[in-house]
């Protein structure tokens, strides 16, 4: 993952997500829509993640 990415996944979470499907990007905005943190934080473990 590189930076470029790495801050995508920070500025907008859901935006940094549309590569990896559907399910990860309504996870992502739902996650975004609850807090800013868990956003970031599940936009960077689907980046980092291999399988998805």
């Amino acid at each position: 993952m590189g930076c470029g990415r790495v801050a995508l996944c920070v500025l907008f979470p859901p935006l940094a997500v549309l590569d990896k499907g559907c399910g990860s990007i309504v996870l992502v905005t739902l996650l975004t829509l609850a807090g800013w943190v868990p956003g970031v934080i599940g936009a960077l473990v689907i980046n980092n993640n291999k399988s998805f």
